[in-house]
């Protein structure tokens, strides 16, 4: 199942979309955030469907398909070709040449201040950087809460997958010589269009583009990555419990705008599309 959240009457829902038909549907009024209905539906989501022909999907406004309670869980570094042009590029504080990738995999977070949703203005924040850079990432929310997960267990604690868009003040990511300066920015995590449940989702083989004004900088299939799922969901919950809501976006791969000479990073109007096979498209416009 796709399930959205949206504006219905000036209050934000949750629903059911349909994307065949085009129609979203409804679910109880008293949901405005997934994390309701993750809680409900620990250990799996089965919708019987609606009675009612639904909301045409182009009439409403998408949301970001969850705001989580606490930080975004990020994996750095975890596709070996940006691996590489990370190291290379000057904007890696502490790159040590020949050593482009980790034993284990590199984590930071992004504060939930900087959620936005489908088609929402991604702000460049000239004030603080001038350096913005895009990063097209599959992401996973947790359902069954846990810690110290194992590996062979830790599918069971996916409820589902989403898209974002880790945008990043390469300045100050290399200035501060950590990562939440450059990644903590209002609006610098676009998530959408929706979350789809993980029984319909094969993580380990999707294709990822993203598109600049058109132009396609990213390619790749998540079986590239470094650190697979099961290892990323043990190395958090290692000593940390992970709850229902929580999301872990996976990495981004080589094609960002530092990866090229000279960097080509983000202005007022360019557009970033980020698309993920089995899941969707999400567009945000930058200013």
């Amino acid at each position: 199942m796709k399930v959205a959240r949206f504006i219905d009457a000036g209050r934000p829902r949750v629903g059911i979309v349909d994307t065949a038909a085009g129609r979203i549907h409804p679910l109880d009024k008293k949901l405005s955030n997934v994390i309701g209905l993750i809680r409900l539906t620990t250990g799996g989501f089965t919708y019987g469907g609606s009675d009612g022909s639904g909301i045409p999907l182009d009439t409403v406004k998408l949301l970001a398909p969850i705001i989580p309670e606490r930080n975004i869980f990020c994996i750095g570094k975890n596709y070996h070709a940006h691996a590489k042009e990370f190291s290379v590029s000057g904007f890696e504080a502490g790159a040590v040449k020949g050593q482009e990738t980790d034993e284990y995999p590199a984590i930071f977070s992004k504060p939930p201040s900087t959620v936005v949703g489908p088609d929402d203005i991604v702000e460049l924040h000239p004030q603080a950087t001038s350096t913005v850079d895009y990063e097209a990432e599959l992401a996973f929310v947790i359902g069954r809460p846990g810690r110290n997960i194992s590996e062979a267990d830790a599918r069971k604690h996916v409820w589902g997958y989403t898209i974002i868009n880790d945008v990043t003040a390469r300045d100050r990511q290399k200035n501060h010589k950590q990562w939440l300066a450059g990644k903590g920015l209002d609006t610098f995590c676009p998530m959408g269009p929706w979350i789809v449940t993980a029984d319909e989702v094969d993580a380990e083989n999707l294709d990822i583009t993203c598109h600049v004004n058109g132009e396609l900088r990213q390619q790749a299939n998540t079986r590239d990555l470094i650190f697979k799922i099961p290892q990323l969901v043990a190395a958090i919950s290692a000593g940390l419990t992970l709850q229902a809501g929580d999301v872990i976006a996976t990495g981004t791969p080589a094609g960002v705008g530092i990866g090229f000479n000279p960097p080509r990073f983000l202005t007022a109007g360019d557009r970033v599309e980020i698309s993920i096979s089995g899941i969707g498209t999400i567009s945000n416009s930058f200013g």
